[in-house]
């Protein structure tokens, strides 16, 4: 069964600076994620852990990377950053 994509606000504000074309790239991938895990689906997944959480990644080409949890009981998958992939590596270090 997929599971739900829910995209924060700030993520929306993001996606709606973009040009048209990253913009379709970007929520083209997010789509993705309706099979959240790593080795599942379709995408550059991987769980990661971020100041003790566990989280998990989705690079979007060579351009932006996504930041996500998954709430197994619920199903549902929320994206909590899109960022600019070397604003990431920067952020968190990977």
């Amino acid at each position: 069964m997929p599971y739900t994509v829910l995209v924060e606000e700030e993520v929306r504000l993001f996606l709606r600076a973009l040009d048209a074309k990253s913009k379709t790239v970007c929520t083209k991938n997010l789509a993705k994620l309706s099979e959240p895990y790593p080795g599942r689906g379709i995408g550059d997944k991987e769980r990661i852990v971020v100041d003790g959480e566990e989280v998990y990644r989705l690079h979007i080409g060579r351009t932006y990377t996504a930041f996500y949890i998954i709430e197994e009981a619920r199903k549902l998958v929320r994206v909590l950053e899109l960022l600019p992939i070397q604003e990431a590596h920067k952020k968190y270090g990977f």
